[in-house]
């Protein structure tokens, strides 16, 4: 356990934004999650991969997610909503 202040403060700090980040990586998992079960379900809509599409992105721009698996992702839910139909 830090002793000097400042050292305090950026344990505190990185405690916040790791609860942050940690927050909107289950939510853009979550999001990719409903899409493939709609998929499946044969209810793939084109606003629902929109939706998945514009959150992996957004995702990867503040840079919770690398832009790699941002696009493995995007292309792995096409890919099963193309098959679908």
């Amino acid at each position: 356990m830090p002793n000097i202040k400042s050292a305090i403060k950026r344990v505190e700090v990185t405690k916040k934004k790791t609860a942050v980040n940690k927050m909107q990586r289950s939510e853009i998992k979550s999001v990719i999650r409903k899409s493939k079960a709609s998929v499946a379900a044969g209810e793939a809509n084109e606003e629902l991969l929109k939706k998945t599409q514009k959150a992996v992105d957004q995702a990867a721009a503040k840079g919770h997610i690398s832009k790699q698996a941002a696009a493995r992702a995007k292309s792995r839910v096409a890919k099963a909503a193309n098959a679908a139909k």
